[in-house]
């Protein structure tokens, strides 16, 4: 059995991704702000340097794989939280662990989204993001909604994690993400309340071709899947589980 850590592991997909390798027989490690075997604020940089310890600590001899799970949404009052633990606390972990992912040849798998790919993104804030300017990436989240700073950022995850790709590969580890749409959480549910972003999500629910929403379960197994032997020659891939969403809004495109 191996050795495994999940962030945003309190609920939603985390919590789904967590709960279905305990049911493996792996030790997976959950780290949380709230109830959780490691509770830490990861964009607080004295809890990241104390949470990235105590799983070293936990996992002496290495780490099989890593989920980064913990985002917030882009209704979240505090919008520069938004770049700052969906981006650069996912690429900061991902980087701190990359030994111990090394020493057992193991897999990460980032949680990008379908969102990264509905529009254009302003391209000063993806290139602050992907050039680790940290101000100045922030500094945006003054000029620019909810919805632009998240599909932003989740755009520059799927292409740091390509870009990081092959070097990855070449250490023994294998960088893939995960495009969730539209999936029944408590993070969705708050968008619904929002009355900004409410509507717009509603209907982008009732435009999932498979006819329903994902459950964090579906995004659960797709996670298994690329952190498992099966899917050993599988790196540097963005795997959309999103009912058909992707493909039905950019069908030329792949």
């Amino acid at each position: 059995m191996g050795t495994y850590v999940v962030t945003g592991a309190a609920s939603g997909i985390g919590q789904a991704i967590k709960r279905a390798l305990d049911s493996e027989g792996h030790q997976a490690i959950g780290v949380d702000l709230g109830e959780s075997d490691i509770r830490a604020d990861l964009a607080d940089g004295g809890q990241f340097a104390s949470a990235v310890a105590e799983i070293q600590r936990r996992a002496p001899d290495g780490l099989d794989g890593l989920v980064p799970c913990a985002g917030v949404g882009a209704e979240n009052p505090n919008k520069a939280l938004i770049p700052r633990v969906n981006f650069f606390a996912t690429v900061d972990l991902v980087e701190a662990l990359m030994p111990e992912l090394a020493k057992r040849r193991g897999a990460a798998v980032l949680i990008c989204s379908n969102s990264a790919t509905l529009m254009p993104y302003e391209d000063g804030y993806v290139q602050a993001l992907l050039d680790g300017e940290r101000d100045k990436a922030i500094g945006f989240a003054e000029s620019m909604a909810g919805f632009q700073l998240y599909g932003g950022a989740k755009f520059a995850l799927g292409r740091w994690m390509r870009g990081r790709s092959a070097a990855a590969a070449q250490a023994g580890v294998r960088l893939n993400a995960l495009a969730p749409g539209y999936t029944e959480t408590a993070m969705t549910e708050a968008g619904l309340q929002d009355p900004q972003i409410g509507p717009s999500m509603r209907e982008f629910a009732k435009s999932i071709p498979i006819g329903r929403s994902a459950q964090p379960e579906d995004q659960a197994n797709a996670a298994l899947f690329l952190l498992s032997e099966k899917a050993a020659h599988i790196a540097g891939a963005v795997l959309f589980v999103d009912g058909g969403h992707d493909a039905m809004f950019r069908p030329d495109r792949f």
